[in-house]
């Protein structure tokens, strides 16, 4: 008997098929997933600093816009990776 994920898998896989990467396409996939890590672990060391600095100063204002900061860019760049990745698995990159 299967599961109801096995099941659900089933389905999903019969309306939209996986595609098949490249040798190339997932070469590149990785390349911008390691780009992306990179720019971000950056920022995040950056950005983390910079609140611990305003937490010790004791300018919780200053504190919550930097986190508030650093959420938005790391959606953004997020966002820009996943766009990325998806032009490679369309073959337009």
């Amino acid at each position: 008997m299967k599961t109801a994920y096995e099941l659900a898998m089933e389905r999903l896989n019969q309306t939209a098929p996986a595609a098949k990467l490249t040798g190339a396409q997932k070469k590149q996939l990785a390349e911008l997933d390691s780009t992306y890590a990179a720019k971000i672990a950056g920022r995040e060391i950056a950005l983390k600093d910079e609140i611990a600095k305003a937490a010790a100063a004791g300018d919780s204002e200053k504190v919550e816009t930097l986190q508030q900061q650093w959420f938005k860019e790391r959606k953004s760049l997020q966002a820009g990776l996943e766009e990325k990745k998806e032009q490679v698995r369309q073959g337009k990159r």
